[in-house]
């Protein structure tokens, strides 16, 4: 019995060896292909949304900025002689942010200033600018609207109000007390009806209810587009772009989502980006549910 498993081992041993070994190579190969090909696939995945999203920040954010079809004038000027903005104040928080430039500087204190351009560099000192002209232009919506409901206790108890430092003496001081920009009845019309339609992804308020920073200075930018008799369709757009500026990641993400459905970023329609579906907060989650979010630097939080 031996003899014969001796025979049968002599006989079949090496066309075993050599099977065993032809299998253990093609299971390695099979393998290596495998985690090859995951290699590749993920790489693959990454480097896709990388230029997905560079794409789309370039139709967001395109070199050197978006021109916004209103002027700026001298309103700089004035918010500063009325008080509406402390020189001293206003310029030592941008010390400690390197300084304002000379754009910056030719805005509050020049006199004849043209088209606004924002980029992501002043995107946050436009914020500032427009959030003192909000806050201050008399108005009836800061007079008659949503912010002096008596649930909220006064005007005076908001991040937008409460949260302006930047004047000189208390923010209610000057809310709704300076006629910088006077609009005549249509205009006003126009004003109150785009700002109802317009939100903001860090509350599910429209400008209408300006109770931060970002809804109080799109208030403001809204009055000065309406007294140059912007359009309705020119509002919504660079309104669409203040946005994009100020929530910078949130709108890489809700274009994101529209590439999705197969709509380019210059084929959304303002109204409806900026309707409560999309750039609410509410809205903006549910956006999040459908889409991974896309990460950028910039943006404002809801203070100076």
């Amino acid at each position: 019995m031996k003899k014969k498993s001796k025979k049968f081992w002599k006989k079949y041993s090496r066309p075993f060896s050599v099977a065993l070994l032809v299998v253990s190579i093609l299971t390695f190969n099979l393998l290596f292909r495998v985690e090859i090909f995951l290699r590749w696939n993920v790489s693959t995945t990454e480097n896709t949304f990388e230029n997905k999203t560079a794409n789309l920040k370039k139709n967001l954010f395109p070199d050197g900025g978006k021109e916004l079809p209103v002027k700026w004038g001298d309103l700089g000027q004035k918010l500063v002689a009325d008080g509406v903005i402390d020189q001293d104040l206003f310029e030592s928080i941008y010390v400690e942010r390197g300084g304002m430039n000379e754009y910056e500087k030719n805005l509050m204190y020049g006199a004849e200033n043209n088209n606004l351009k924002i980029t992501a560099e002043n995107a946050g000192f436009l914020l500032n600018v427009f959030w003192g002209l909000g806050l201050s232009n008399k108005n009836p919506i800061l007079e008659k609207g949503p912010m002096q409901d008596v649930q909220y206790g006064g005007a005076g108890s908001f991040a937008s109000t409460g949260g302006w430092t930047l004047g000189v003496g208390d923010a209610m001081n000057h809310y709704s007390m300076h006629n910088f920009i006077p609009l005549t009845d249509e205009q006003q019309i126009l004003v109150e009806a785009v700002s109802q339609n317009i939100y903001r992804p860090c509350c599910g308020n429209s400008t209408y209810f300006p109770d931060c920073n970002h809804g109080m200075a799109m208030l403001g930018f809204l009055e000065l587009m309406a007294s140059q008799n912007a359009t309705e369709k020119e509002m919504y757009d660079a309104a669409l772009a203040l946005n994009s500026y100020w929530f910078p990641s949130n709108y890489l993400t809700i274009a994101s989502y529209f590439e999705k459905e197969g709509v380019s970023w210059g084929d959304v329609s303002p109204v409806d980006v900026l309707g409560f579906n999309y750039s609410s907060s509410v809205g903006f989650r549910q956006v999040l549910s459908q889409v991974n979010p896309v990460q950028t630097q910039g943006g404002s939080g809801c203070s100076v």
